[in-house]
């Protein structure tokens, strides 16, 4: 059991990534807080956790707001007794069109959801860190932040932005044993976004076109990204920090 015991908040888990990431964490052992802002798929996922034997509990919360995160975090602490892992994986895009055809309110929500987030998940989780002598965050950005394509200009720059900011906190809060970390997929086709990054329907021509970028000849799945989040959140990763890990088939060489 690489996490036993550890207690980590899975942000945006009730499908997708997310899921797959805090039901590998839970099968490895640890106090799993799922949080989406949809509640009937996120207590559907702690119902399949807690079927499979492991430790799973739901909490919603909006990772825009700033009492929401708190609350998340609260909760976190109040359930498992401490906090060691936030993994920060909600996110959101604009639709796959010219970056002077997006709205500003797309915009706007783009921003709130992929950087926004991450801000309110340090103000409030770095304190329950600092109390208990460390912690880590492991944040889901993506290949768009390394290797942007046109289409996605916004939702790319979202994500350079996330990239970034955990090199810097890496930095800032590293004499506090707080480390910081990414995780960059490449294009999963399960995801509930998929026919955003495609601009439309994902059919057979669009799925080529993405597929045709990775080397290894594959997309990336929930797994692939759930086992480096593993080994992330694991004492093997104790002094790791600032990385960004490309979950990608080689996408980003």
């Amino acid at each position: 059991m690489r996490v036993q015991d550890k207690s980590i908040i899975v942000t945006g888990s009730g499908g997708g990534i997310g899921e797959g990431i805090a039901k590998r964490l839970a099968a490895e052992g640890a106090g799993v807080i799922v949080n989406d802002i949809n509640t009937a798929l996120g207590e559907k996922v702690v119902a399949e956790i807690v079927k499979a034997g492991g430790k799973a509990s739901f909490f919603s919360a909006d990772v825009t707001k700033s009492a929401d995160m708190q609350a998340l975090v609260a909760a976190a602490v109040q359930r498992y007794g401490r906090l060691d892992v936030m993994v920060n994986n909600a996110g959101w895009t604009h639709r796959n069109r010219p970056a002077l055809e997006v709205s500003e309110e797309e915009f706007d929500r783009c921003f709130a959801v992929n950087v926004k987030s991450l801000y309110l998940a340090t103000l409030h989780a770095t304190p329950v860190f600092r109390a208990q002598g460390g912690g880590s965050f492991i944040t889901i950005a993506s290949t768009a932040g390394v290797r942007p394509r046109p289409g996605l200009t916004w939702y790319n720059a979202s994500k350079g932005a996330a990239i970034t900011m955990s090199k810097s906190l890496a930095a800032e809060l590293g004499p506090d044993n707080i480390r910081v970390n990414c995780i960059n997929p490449v294009f999963n086709p399960d995801t509930g976004l998929s026919a955003e990054f495609a601009g439309g329907p994902l059919d057979e021509a669009r799925r080529a076109r993405f597929l045709s970028t990775i080397p290894l000849g594959r997309f990336s799945t929930a797994l692939d990204v759930a086992n480096a989040a593993l080994y992330l959140s694991s004492d093997e990763a104790a002094f790791i920090s600032g990385v960004c890990i490309e979950v990608d088939g080689a996408r980003c060489v």
